[in-house]
């Protein structure tokens, strides 16, 4: 990916405890978006939320299901993105998929580093 310029976010909102056969989806989400050769990806676990069947999912102490919710954030060019989507299309019971454009204002470290 250039950067500055436009590229694409995608978000993914799962669950900690989903699979994708013997691998946790969101380490499959990844995989795949490496393999592909996007420019990165970023899982943010969440302390609470709820989801299509409105059941609350938290961290509580009491409450230690596998069951938290999961946010996959990968961007890049709108092409490549697109090639990723089409991937994830076998992975069944993946969540809540949601895309925007943005402005890509830098990316990568510094020169001097």
């Amino acid at each position: 990916m250039q950067a500055p310029g436009p590229a694409v976010l995608v978000r993914i909102y799962t669950e900690e405890g989903k699979r994708n056969g013997h691998r946790p989806l969101h380490e499959a989400i990844v995989l795949k978006a490496r393999e592909l050769g996007l420019a990165g990806a970023t899982v943010l676990r969440g302390p609470m939320g709820f989801g299509q069947s409105h059941a609350i999912h938290t961290a509580k102490i009491l409450d230690l299901s596998a069951k938290l919710p999961l946010v996959i954030e990968i961007v890049d060019t709108e092409d490549k993105v697109e090639t990723l989507l089409a991937a994830l299309g076998d992975m069944r019971d993946i969540g809540l998929v949601t895309t925007e454009k943005v402005q890509v204002v830098h990316y990568g470290g510094r020169a001097d580093a």
